[in-house]
């Protein structure tokens, strides 16, 4: 499995059959190298979306286009977006389970809000969302932008994760404190990735509360177009 980071909360996972563009803001996202782009979107057979907002989704609908992938995510956008962009879609909703190839992605719930920008006001885009992801015999638990939930209890009995990416830059998510917290109390994770921090200065520029939450957990800080080998 291969887990590479291409800025603020997008990634690209290598798993199993399936190469997954996770929210991939690859356009105007501060943290990448727009030359990169072509690398960073190779051989995907999948665009998961958490929720609406530009940061998350603004991409998603382009790459699918470009590479005639579907995305994946929460119904109603889904929805939208195939009759305003004509792609294909994997629409589900919170605890329902789509197989991508011989990868298993479950929605779970996150706390946050979802919506895209108008010229009139936001439009609203669901819900927004989490995700578990299961291949190669590991569970990777995707927070999305979420505070502490007590949902967290029963996902990590139930689900068990192994490998946690965490939002944790504070501000319009949990911080690292808070990530920490999470991740001690409701999970038992063997590998966290901390993400959605660094973007831009309102956010937190550093994992190593996290770290020093989380003792005997390894804590990597990923670093942009490097891959994680789990």
């Amino acid at each position: 499995m291969k887990i590479t980071w291409l800025g603020h909360a997008s990634f690209r996972i290598e798993i199993g059959d399936q190469v997954l563009l996770l929210d991939p803001w690859v356009t105007g996202n501060p943290m990448f190298d727009e030359s990169q782009r072509a690398a960073a979107i190779a051989d995907a057979t999948h665009v998961l979306i958490t929720h609406g907002h530009g940061d998350h989704a603004t991409d998603a609908p382009v790459i699918c286009t470009e590479l005639g992938i579907p995305a994946v995510g929460i119904y109603d956008l889904m929805q939208w977006w195939e009759g305003k962009h004509g792609i294909s879609s994997v629409g589900f909703n919170k605890g329902g389970t789509v197989m991508l190839g011989d990868v298993a992605v479950t929605m779970v719930n996150a706390v946050h809000s979802s919506s895209m920008a108008n010229g009139n006001g936001p439009i609203y885009t669901g819900a927004e969302a989490g995700f578990m992801i299961s291949g190669e015999g590991n569970t990777i638990y995707v927070t999305g932008d979420t505070d502490i939930m007590a949902d967290m209890e029963w996902m990590g009995d139930f689900h068990k994760p192994d490998i946690g990416i965490l939002c944790a830059g504070g501000h319009f998510t949990m911080d690292m404190a808070r990530a920490a917290y999470a991740a001690r109390r409701y999970f038992n994770f063997k590998t966290v990735i901390p993400c959605h921090y660094r973007t831009f200065p309102l956010l937190e520029q550093s994992a190593e509360v996290l770290t020093h939450g989380l003792p005997g957990v390894d804590v990597i800080e990923p670093e942009v177009m490097q891959a994680i080998e789990i």
